[in-house]
This record gives C-alpha cells, sequence and structure tokens, in this order.
C-alpha cells in the first residue's frame, strides 16, 4: 500500500497580508520539499470539496453562512487580528476540510496505508461557531466525526503536537465520548487554553503542557510517559494526526526547541501505535509550522515515515 497525498491549487488562493505567518509560501515550500525523488511514489489526489453537511459535523450552518458572507469579492478582510479571508478563501477552506473526509474515505476503504492532506487554511483552532489562529474550520474534528457517525467506527483518536493548543478541536470533541484528543503545546503561549486539568465530558481530553525553551527530550519522555499508554489504553480504530510543524527550534511564533528528527520520531512511535490497534490506519492533516524551511524539512521527515510505514 502506499501513502496519499491531498491538496489542491485552491489551496493557494487563500491569500493572507504581506507578512502574515500563514502565507501562501508554506504550500510553495513543501510542495517542493515533496517533489524530490523519494517522493514518486506518492499517490497524488486531489482535495474534494467539502459540502455544508459536512461542515454541520462540527459547526452549526450559522457559522458557516457568517464566514461564506464574510469572504470579500477582492482584497482580504480581517475576522480577527489573526485570521483573514480574501476572495479564495472559502472555497481553500472547504478543499482543506473535504481533503481530510477524503483522507479518511481512503485510509478506511483500504485504498491507501495512509495519508497526508497538505492544503490550508489550517484548522485545529476553529471553534463551533468562531473562526480563529488562521483556521476557519475544524478539519481535523470534521474527519473524527465523519469517521464516526458515517463510517461507524466507535474509538477514534487525534493527536495534535503543533506547538499551539489545539483549543478549536477540543471543543468540538468536548462532549464526543467516542473521540480522544491529545495535544501536546507550549505553555504558556497563545491561545492560552490547554491545561492538563482540562479533560472533557467522558475523560476523552488529554492535554501535555511543554515549558518553553524545553527540547524534543521532554517531548518524547513526556509521550512514552502520558499519551501512548493513553492511547494503548483506548484503542483507536483510526488514528487522526493534527500535523503543525511550530514547535521546531527554527520556527519565529514559539520557543520549543524540536528538531527534524523529533519530527520523525514522534510520526514513528504513532505509526507503531496505529499498527498494533487499527491497521496502520493514520490521517495526519497539516497545521503549522512558519519558518519555511524548517516547515519544508519537517513535513519532508514527516511524509517519509508514513511512506515507509504505508505497506
Amino acid at each position: 500500500m502506499t501513502t496519499a497525498l491531498f491538496t489542491h491549487p485552491d489551496c493557494m488562493q487563500h491569500i493572507t497580508p504581506s507578512g502574515h505567518p500563514e502565507q501562501v509560501a508554506r504550500l510553495e515550500h513543501i510542495y517542493g520539499a515533496l517533489s524530490a525523488p523519494q517522493f514518486q511514489a506518492l499517490d497524488r489526489r486531489e482535495a474534494t470539496l467539502a459540502s455544508d453537511e459536512d461542515l454541520t459535523l462540527c459547526h452549526p450552518q450559522s457559522h458557516i453562512d457568517a464566514i461564506a458572507a464574510a469572504e470579500p469579492e477582492t482584497g482580504a478582510v480581517p475576522l480577527d487580528g489573526d485570521t483573514w479571508m480574501s476572495s479564495g478563501s472559502m472555497q481553500a477552506a472547504r478543499r482543506a476540510a473535504g481533503a481530510c473526509i477524503a483522507a479518511v474515505d481512503a485510509v478506511l476503504d483500504e485504498e491507501v496505508g495512509n495519508a497526508f492532506v497538505a492544503c490550508r487554511p489550517p484548522g485545529h483552532h476553529a471553534e463551533q461557531s468562531t473562526p480563529m489562529g488562521f483556521c476557519l474550520f475544524g478539519n481535523a474534528a470534521i474527519a473524527a466525526k465523519h469517521a464516526l457517525e458515517r463510517h461507524g467506527l466507535s474509538r477514534v483518536a487525534v493527536v495534535d503536537f503543533d506547538v499551539h493548543h489545539g483549543n478549536g478541536t477540543q471543543a468540538l470533541l468536548w462532549d464526543e465520548p467516542r473521540s480522544y484528543f491529545i495535544s501536546s503545546h507550549q505553555n504558556p503561549l497563545w491561545p492560552g487554553t490547554g491545561m492538563a486539568e482540562d479533560t472533557g465530558v467522558s475523560g476523552n481530553i488529554h492535554n501535555l503542557p511543554l515549558p518553553p525553551h524545553s527540547d524534543g527530550r521532554l517531548m518524547r519522555a513526556t509521550y512514552e510517559a502520558e499519551a501512548f499508554p493513553a492511547l494503548e489504553r483506548f484503542k483507536p480504530e483510526l488514528l487522526i494526526i493534527s500535523a503543525g510543524f511550530d514547535a521546531h527550534a527554527a520556527d519565529p511564533l514559539a520557543q520549543l526547541n524540536w528538531t527534524t528528527d523529533d519530527f520523525a520520531w514522534i510520526t514513528g512511535r504513532l505509526c507503531d501505535l496505529a499498527d498494533t490497534h487499527c491497521g496502520g490506519r493514520i490521517v495526519s492533516t497539516l497545521e503549522g509550522g512558519y519558518d519555511l524551511n524548517a516547515l519544508a524539512a519537517s513535513v519532508a521527515a514527516h511524509v517519509s515515515v508514513l511512506m515507509e510505514r504505508a505497506g
């Protein structure tokens, strides 16, 4: 089996102002990295468009309508101090969510061994009715609900190793006992959520705050001590990864000191767990990562491991 890569040119049409960290160049650098010869075996697929029915797995129709109404005919407009929309943003956001749904379908239907979604805007900060943190819709949470509601799975885990807490995914899965959400993140750091005592309605939320200036050694020890045992107990039938690469030491928005090798390590260990409990079934979706060179190298390392383990 192979690794599927889901993306679409529409995701380049979500335009943010000059100097904004969540920029088109992120995908350009990822595409460049994944054009290397070792990635020729990727099963490259076009991201589909999420319908309103898809998005309402996690968001009320009023939120979808508000996002659509905010899209300008030209230029870019702010939804808040960080989150912007341009004339192509709604289409791009539907592609990002739709790609996660299509990736779940491809993995669960055993067309591919695992999948990586290289789309933007990201999703893990979007709450039920609140776009924030560069995010419009909760892509990973929508994918999890799709697997639960439409494929009939009983247990889906979402692991978020972005440097920022996945407050949106936490909010969207807070009262969903068939899910288990783990977020490792720098604390203190925006958005200021993700305390260890936040455990969800049924103990299905597991936050792993990490102190500024800590490195991959603490991350590895924390995952081995807390995250992996929790996932072993939960026994997921599908593992979704919110793959943010802004914990890299070079990233300008935070102060964790992970290396490219750390991203390869955590990917491999998550593959180990997926092999044990869910036939290797993993869907990974891009979240943060704002130093362009570090992002490209880290994505390449992440996807390389997924490809090695897809068989």
